[in-house]
């Protein structure tokens, strides 16, 4: 199989050239790379870009800025190939990853996500395991994989029940069947957990989940990232809450009991609200610490 990798770009050159490095250092040649430059202001990327001899990457330049969920749409509408990912531009793939994504799916051709062992790094590329990561990786992935070949298999109500538990996978990381991407869109209105949503989506469509805990990935986190902001400015709890109800809601709708008591008691995405307070009461806004307030003592 050919793994198409797409980058929507708009960010720091010298990490998304990092990332491309990451790419082409791939123990199996069977990948594909599409870049999408976002009308980022730094006319060097088309310059870097055509200075590769690499008839694998190509480099489109949006004639208009999307955004980061309409450049994620328009990734999926460009592909070509049964399954694709769609990486961060300061991410990086360690060289097994397309070995590791091809072996996973010989062994669960069914999967429609693919989530590997990931390693967590700071801006600087050093390796870090703050709280959060602590968490997903130590409490909520699964532990012991029970499916074929130390592969964990999760299915329907079991995928969405544990992601709805907490959010482990890491969305840069995965791999997805393409079908599925195009089948399921994002919901508009959440763009703080819009991939935790899909997944969801995905896993109340009665998809697969496949995950493979070979180390294939690392994901970077900025301390003054994006998601941060939100936290301390309240949106990142907002969206949580106003999505765990509605997640509630086509549980229930569906007879999954199980995944809307999960929903309803949300006690992982309290804990979160209650270890990111100190933070919040420190520098965030006052929105910000009632929203995180709210978050950890609404029913």
């Amino acid at each position: 199989m050919t793994l198409e990798i797409f980058v929507p770009f708009w960010g720091e050159p010298a990490l998304l050239y990092d990332t491309v490095d990451s790419v082409r250092a791939q123990s199996n040649p069977d990948w594909r790379l599409i870049v999408i430059d976002d009308c980022y202001a730094d006319d060097s990327v088309a310059d870097y870009f055509a200075s590769l001899d690499d008839d694998r990457i190509t480099y489109t330049r949006n004639e208009t800025n999307l955004g980061i969920t309409e450049n994620y749409r328009e990734a999926i509408r460009r592909a070509t190939e049964p399954h694709i990912t769609i990486l961060g531009c300061d991410d990086l793939l360690h060289p097994n990853y397309v070995d590791m994504v091809t072996r996973t799916i010989a062994v669960v051709p069914d999967a429609d996500v693919v989530q590997p062992g990931v390693q967590v790094i700071d801006e600087h590329g050093t390796v870090v395991r703050p709280l959060a990561d602590r968490v997903k990786q130590g409490v909520l992935a699964p532990r012991d994989p029970a499916g074929s070949g130390g592969i964990a298999i999760l299915t329907g109500e079991s995928m969405a029940t544990s992601l709805i538990r907490g959010d482990w996978l890491y969305w840069p990381s995965l791999t997805f069947r393409t079908a599925t991407l195009q089948r399921i869109d994002f919901r508009d209105g959440l763009p703080i957990i819009q991939d935790l949503a899909l997944l969801m989506d995905i896993a109340f469509s009665g998809g697969t989940l496949a995950y493979n805990p070979t180390l294939a990935f690392s994901y970077r986190r900025h301390g003054g990232s994006a998601s941060q902001k939100t936290l301390l400015d309240g949106r990142r709890f907002r969206d949580e809450r106003t999505y765990y109800a509605q997640a509630r809601e086509i549980a229930l709708q569906k007879g999954w009991r199980r995944t809307a008591r999960t929903a309803r008691l949300r006690v992982m995405s309290r804990l979160h609200a209650v270890s990111e307070l100190p933070g919040v009461l420190r520098h965030g806004t006052g929105t910000g610490i009632q929203s995180t307030l709210a978050h950890i003592v609404a029913p």
